[in-house]
């Protein structure tokens, strides 16, 4: 006796920026191969992204049902992009290990970030400290020195 396969949800991931999104790619193609309308989760997308502030880079975890009916979770946007506003830099240090100190933050806008973060599914039963450290280590890898 063979029992038939029940068909599986796909997930997608993506980064899209903040009411910017449109069925070009990435965001066509990668819905497109599974059968969702990227239209559709367009306009979603950047109603549920309104009130951030535009081009935020957004990253969002889209399952896909058989059906073809979709469901979305938008996260915060990465530990990169909010350590390089606080700091104000374009990029990261291009060096190994962070050794060149490209720009500062303060420990309140660190723990701020951590804030932000510690809303995030995977990481909402850590600790604040434990995000706080876990920013702090994205920090000096990208050259940001953190000042009390």
């Amino acid at each position: 006796m063979s029992k038939a396969k029940a068909a599986a949800a796909s997930i997608v991931r993506l980064t899209v920026p903040a009411s910017k999104a449109t069925p070009s790619p990435p965001v066509g193609p990668a819905l497109g191969s599974k059968g969702v309308k990227a239209i559709d989760f367009c306009k979603e997308f950047n109603a549920r992204t309104a009130h951030l502030i535009n081009d935020t880079p957004v990253p969002c975890l889209i399952t896909v049902q058989p059906d073809r009916t979709f469901s979305f979770e938008i996260r915060s946007p990465p530990v990169s992009y909010l350590i390089k506003q606080a700091a104000g830099i374009e990029k990261g240090s291009g060096k190994a290990g962070g050794s060149e100190t490209i720009g500062k933050i303060s420990l309140k806008h660190l723990y701020e970030i951590a804030k932000i973060k510690a809303t995030d599914p995977g990481l909402s039963g850590l600790k604040l400290e434990s995000v706080a450290r876990s920013v702090l280590g994205s920090c000096r890898s990208m050259g940001v020195k953190v000042e009390p």
